[in-house]
């Protein structure tokens, strides 16, 4: 559940940039995909060996051939910075090329072949991070933005790679408390019966699959079509044919594998590579990757440990603690995570942090990360709602409901803070403030979405049953009919509506929609029940005890299924400053 970690391997230092410059290397991004869960729902490095080349400082449009890499240098603040020296090597190059920003803080620079190079700038004592360019094929224009800082440490990503550390709060407090140990989690909620429990767990799962906004989150893969892909598949492969024990060839190929998700072609690929060359760093990253992602999360933890010895950095600690946690060791990794977040306070960090604490029930831990994290990153979607989420598992409702409006805000396109506020509202005692307003935005703005038409019918009911309304109740109605038009598969609106025609005594009519709401979901117990009442109400006590009889089975394997996935869920024992641990 956890999500897969961004190559952006900081585990290679200044000493290693020979080993470094050896190879291609583009980032593989994480997954930016968006999935409507909830009522209504089941709820580059495409190149041959570089051959050393001479640097040259100005872009010449007479070859079609010229890789340019051009960009911007900013200071720490965000702000474009002229005059700053810019520096840019080639393994086996002598010397390097240099170049300084102009007024407008932008640098330019050429190379008339592709290949690997690192590039930096200076300026008064402030150095940026040095950053790996891949120039991959001839044509490439390659933007990179440097910021000064006080780092100096070399980093390897792609475009505007290191803008994070602009982002990032400088993590000067001490967290409240210490994870010191686990317990198992089977007392939480009295074998399923606690609604707003269930709730709060179902919302915590899908808070570990949110994703930070922005491009360079999107999906794995490459860049282009599928004709492209394969064109570059069919380059690299004839470079390993030609030399199959280089390490360039063999790393090439199996990037480009871990980069469209063939975990397994990759892994053989690399593992010739380490087996070339032990001491690569950036390949021996790239190993660990790819075994993760074929799920053997062992070896990916051995070779993870091998990194971290000869330098830490928060890059690896993260990918640590994501392994420990599919290694069943989650007080190892949240220790992990919290290092992450000790070296590189950035909004990843945080929320991985936080979400390990919520995953395991210390909920008022989770609670001080993601504040933490929300006063760093007031603009992070993702961190409003794990903040949302854990609130909710605090039972602070309205608080929890207004974190997930902010959310709806800052992305109002985005379905998930409106289907995270509209199942707080669902379980919440009273109406809560500010989520009907939110969910009739979503609805106006998505009115074909299926699941924003139930969202807000259901708020508009919570309201009516405080102050009945006659033109209330045929909007909800209205929206109901709608999403299973939408949607005939939306088994929770047929449920909802059988439950409307019900409270009006049209228990003819409540029959047929319960009856279609177990078609589509035969383990819906509610309708089950509904639809057992209906029949004894209209003299039907054989079908009635039929009814109850099935609500009665499908709420024990409910019960037994909830039982089995928290007995898997290790609580945590936190000691908060100068008490013993609790959890």
């Amino acid at each position: 559940m956890k999500k897969q970690a961004s190559r952006i391997p900081k585990a290679v230092e200044q000493s290693s940039v020979a080993n470094v410059l050896q190879m291609p290397h583009s980032s593989l991004k994480t997954g930016n995909s968006r999935r409507l869960r909830g009522a209504c729902g089941i709820l580059a490095a495409l190149m041959s060996i570089s051959i050393p080349v001479t640097l040259a400082q100005q872009a010449s449009p007479q070859h079609p051939d010229v890789v340019t890499i051009h960009g911007t240098v900013l200071n720490s603040a965000g702000k474009l910075v002229g005059d700053a020296v810019v520096r840019l090597e080639q393994k086996d190059v002598p010397g390097a090329a240099e170049t300084k920003t102009n007024a407008a803080g932008i640098f330019e620079f050429s190379a008339f072949r592709t290949g690997s190079y690192i590039l930096s700038a200076e300026k008064s004592g402030l150095r940026s991070r040095a950053t790996a360019v891949i120039a991959s094929s001839p044509g490439d224009q390659k933007q990179v933005d440097l910021v000064l800082d006080d780092s100096g440490v070399i980093h390897t990503g792609s475009s505007h790679s290191s803008q994070s550390s602009a982002q990032a709060m400088e993590f000067a407090d001490r967290p409240t408390f210490t994870v010191a140990g686990v317990a198992d989690w089977t007392a939480a909620g009295g074998h399923g019966s606690d609604i707003p429990l269930q709730t709060s767990e179902a919302l915590v799962r899908e808070t570990l699959t949110l994703k930070p906004e922005g491009p360079e989150h999107s999906a794995p893969g490459v860049s282009g079509g599928a004709s492209e892909a394969n064109e570059s598949e069919s380059k690299l492969r004839a470079a390993l044919v030609s030399a199959p024990r280089d390490f360039v060839a063999n790393h090439q190929l199996g990037d480009f594998y871990l980069q469209v998700g063939r975990y397994r072609d990759a892994i053989s690929l690399l593992q010739t590579s380490y087996q070339i060359d032990p001491e690569n760093r950036l390949n021996e990253y790239d190993l660990a990757l790819a075994l993760k992602g074929a799920g053997d999360s062992s070896q990916a933890r051995q070779h993870i440990q091998k990194l971290l010895a000869h330098q830490e950095t928060a890059d690896l600690h993260r990918l640590a603690g994501e392994l420990d946690e599919k290694l069943d060791d989650p007080l190892a990794a949240v220790h992990e995570f919290e290092q992450a977040a000790r070296l590189d306070p950035s909004e990843q960090n945080y929320f991985e942090w936080g979400s390990e604490l919520l995953l395991h029930r210390a909920v008022w831990q989770a609670q001080e990360v993601f504040g933490r994290g929300v006063k760093a990153y007031p603009k992070s979607a993702r961190m409003l709602a794990g903040l949302g989420t854990a609130l909710l598992a605090g039972a602070h409702y309205d608080e929890a409901a207004l974190r997930l409006c902010e959310a709806s805000d800052l992305t109002p396109a985005d379905p998930e803070p409106y289907i995270f506020m509209g199942k707080i509202e669902m379980v919440a005692p009273n109406p809560l403030v500010c989520v009907e307003q939110k969910l009739a935005r979503f609805a106006e703005q998505q009115p074909e979405n299926s699941l924003a038409n139930y969202l807000y019918a259901m708020a508009l009911w919570k309201r009516q049953e405080q102050s009945p309304d006659e033109p209330v109740s045929r909007q909800v109605e209205t929206l109901l009919t709608k999403a299973v038009t939408i949607d005939a598969q939306c088994g929770d609106a047929y449920l909802q509506l059988g439950i409307l025609y019900s409270s009006q005594r049209n228990y003819e009519k409540a029959i047929g929609f319960y009856t279609k709401a177990i078609e589509v979901n035969p383990q819906l117990d509610d309708a089950h029940y509904r639809l057992g009442m209906a029949y004894e109400r209209t003299g039907e006590p054989a079908k009635a005890k039929q009814e109850l009889k099935l609500y009665d089975e499908i709420r024990k394997q409910q019960a037994d299924a909830i039982e089995s996935q928290r007995r898997k869920v290790k609580q945590f024992l936190v000691v908060v400053s100068g008490q013993q641990a609790n959890p």
